[in-house]
């Protein structure tokens, strides 16, 4: 996959703890202009994905660890912030005999200074069909966006911004 030498999936179910209106029967906020954390915040969700991902780099002697986060335009998330990404490399850098070895994987987040535009730029640069990608929180039975939460409204902008019709709209 995109010229990875080795695939490897692990199943973790964020449900089994809630707090969320993604892991739990709390509704999508709808409305925008939320102040503060909003509900679609799961709690550590990133600090579970990265300890996996450091788990597993340790054991390959992988030399870095990409994550998708965004701190500008994005929802208000505390784990997609430059400080939150920092602390997590110290962290990790003290906790596994690589860091300790000084030989530990970096912490690599490409997309964190980035506005949706440029992401959704990069991506069709790359050459990605965004006609089979979706970021929508309450997606319909049939898996199209509700083009109303937080994150579709996020997606929007950025291609409005660019100039570029989304084609999950056509």
């Amino acid at each position: 996959m995109l010229g990875a030498n080795e695939f490897r999936e692990v199943e973790v179910d964020l449900r089994a703890f809630g707090g969320s209106s993604l892991t739990s029967d709390i509704p999508v906020p709808k409305s925008g202009g939320v102040d503060g954390i909003p509900l679609t915040y799961v709690p550590a969700r990133n600090t579970v994905f990265l300890s996996y991902s450091l788990a597993l780099a340790e054991v390959i002697g992988a030399s870095a660890i990409f994550i998708g986060v965004n701190a500008l335009d994005y929802s208000g998330y505390p784990d997609c912030r430059p400080e939150y990404i920092s602390a997590f490399q110290a962290m990790a850098d003290l906790a596994t005999r690589a860091g300790i070895e000084g030989r530990g994987p970096r912490i690599e987040t490409p997309l964190i200074g980035m506005t949706k535009a440029q992401i959704i730029a990069e991506g069709l640069r790359l050459g990605v069909d965004y006609s089979r990608t979706s970021s929508c929180y309450d997606p319909s039975p049939s898996g199209m966006p509700c083009g109303e939460c937080d994150s579709c409204r996020l997606r929007a902008k950025g291609f409005t911004e660019l100039g570029v019709r989304d084609p999950l709209l056509v």
